[in-house]
């Protein structure tokens, strides 16, 4: 039998409730006629079944349920939220194309990314994939600049100032990487003007621990991981981290308990405490 308490239409804000939008992003998918709707003497009303097949998807994206894995590039923020709320996500990182590929192999429920594009971060690059069934969710904007070892705060102020000193690399398909391109281009410099410090780093958090054990003069990392490990900071960038998710997977309890956490007095508390973390949009739909 239906469940009659279920109303079978719901209104624009039931809507946004449900996707966790504004209600302006829901005029606008209305508009766009990317939702079901029925506009009735100038108001706009949402079937509710169709609502729940729409959020169920069926438009291009991968058959079947996906892990409960979040892959893709680390976020020292992310993690602890993860193991903090409880919502029992287990976590691949290895690059944000890297997790953009296990996203679109079905591998995984969600990819962060941090992929600077002209003009801006991962839209372009979740875009040229043609994905379907997911969305683009913000995380936070994260300050990244220049690691540095204590003593040569006063000695590197841009990226320039890198030439000839040793860097810790991070791996190719890591967001780090890319930008640390296009920051040498923009100074008429390469990789090759860098001296490698060794062992690749593949998170923020060992970027970071390669700069104070001394093994790497300097890195690209975020702001936060200066103020863990004590080090310098110049600051270069604000950039997007974003939230690959798929659409199915949005809506069960694992990510509806992260997403439920990231409101919480605690969370705020250590973002602030970390430091670099500009929440503003944080759960807000990028793409």
């Amino acid at each position: 039998m239906p469940d009659t308490d279920q109303p079978r239409y719901l209104t624009t804000k039931e809507v946004a409730e449900l996707l966790r939008v504004r209600e302006r992003k829901v005029y606008d998918l209305a508009a766009a006629d990317e939702i079901p709707h029925r506009r009735i003497t100038g108001k706009l009303l949402f079937p509710a079944d169709e609502i729940h097949t729409w959020i169920e998807g069926g438009d291009g994206g991968v058959a079947g349920p996906r892990p409960d894995v979040v892959a893709g590039s680390h976020d020292p923020l992310l993690d602890w939220a993860i193991r903090e709320s409880g919502a029992g996500l287990a976590t691949l990182t290895d690059g944000s194309l890297d997790g953009l590929d296990r996203f679109a192999g079905g591998h995984a429920a969600a990819a962060g990314m941090h992929v600077p594009e002209d003009g801006g971060w991962n839209v372009g690059t979740v875009t040229a994939r043609g994905l379907g069934g997911c969305v683009l969710i913000g995380w936070a904007v994260r300050a990244r600049g220049i690691l540095l070892a204590p003593q040569l705060a006063d000695a590197v102020k841009v990226i320039a100032d890198l030439k000839g000193r040793r860097v810790a690399l991070r791996q190719d398909g890591a967001g780090a990487a890319a930008l640390l391109d296009r920051l040498l281009a923009e100074a008429g410099m390469t990789r090759d003007d860098l001296v490698p410090s060794g062992t690749v780093a593949r998170t923020e958090s060992d970027a970071a621990a390669a700069v104070s054990a001394g093994e790497a003069e300097a890195a690209l990392g975020i702001g936060a991981m200066a103020r863990q490990f004590g080090l310098g900071f110049v600051p270069l960038v604000e950039e997007n981290y974003d939230l690959l998710v798929d659409r199915r997977a949005w809506f069960t309890p694992p990510f509806q308990r992260l997403m439920a956490f990231t409101g919480s007095d605690s969370f705020r508390a250590k973002a602030d405490a970390l430091g670099g973390y500009d929440l503003t949009d944080a759960g807000a739909v990028r793409w």
